[in-house]
């Protein structure tokens, strides 16, 4: 694994290139993390469900989390995290998302953000996939370790565990994505969890539903 930083703002970003693949000059697929968690030191065989991507494949870790700088007092929400993203590609080009709980739904926003860009986006179950909805969330603030704060902030655990993410919020995005792809089903579906925003995704036209293996092969596949 071989890493490069970018700079978002006054965030220096980690992103692993996990794999060069079969042909490097195919798209790269980039794989977005979940809650508190950082992106794999190798190609995570399991997630993607067996299926060998035929480019490179990289892992962004998000703001706070990873090797990506933990900022001063928080702060965090979907949409900063969607910045991170829009910085990757400006750097990449072209990519397909492999979203993993909240990282899910930053690729969904992503998607829709950047529907030139992400050429396809498949969603999977993991760590902040249900967010904070329109439920109360904890008040309860995870102490850091003695030392200082590391990665994962807990300011990002607290904030974007209670992330208020309604459902027509999601279903506005989703839309976005279809409407400005070229794609037929932009966006893909492998979620068994259900939250209230996939569910009212899943109804849309242009959104897909399978596995994640059948999802990255109909990605792999287009241009």
């Amino acid at each position: 694994m071989s890493t490069f930083t970018l700079r978002h703002n006054r965030v220096e970003l980690a992103v692993h290139r996990l794999s060069d693949g079969a042909d490097d000059v195919r798209r790269p697929l980039l794989l977005l993390h979940g809650l508190g968690e950082r992106t794999p030191s190798q190609v995570p065989v399991r997630q993607l469900s067996g299926f060998v991507w035929p480019g490179p494949v990289l892992g962004l870790d998000f703001t706070g989390h990873g090797a990506s700088t933990v900022p001063v007092g928080g702060g965090y929400t979907s949409e900063i995290l969607v910045g991170d993203v829009d910085t990757v590609l400006r750097e990449t080009g072209p990519v397909t998302i492999l979203g993993r709980g909240l990282g899910a739904y930053v690729g969904l926003l992503a998607a829709a953000a950047r529907p030139e860009l992400v050429r396809g986006v498949v969603l999977t179950d993991g760590p902040g996939l249900v967010g904070g909805g329109t439920h109360p969330g904890s008040p309860l603030l995870p102490v850091p370790a003695p030392g200082g704060v590391v990665p994962p902030d807990p300011f990002a655990l607290l904030e974007l565990a209670r992330d208020v993410r309604p459902p027509d919020y999601a279903q506005t995005y989703a839309r976005y994505a279809v409407e400005g792809s070229d794609l037929d089903d932009p966006v893909w579906v492998s979620c068994v969890v259900r939250p209230e925003w996939v569910a009212a995704i899943s109804g849309e036209p242009g959104v897909a539903r399978g596995s994640v293996a059948e999802g990255l092969a109909r990605y792999a596949a287009v241009d």
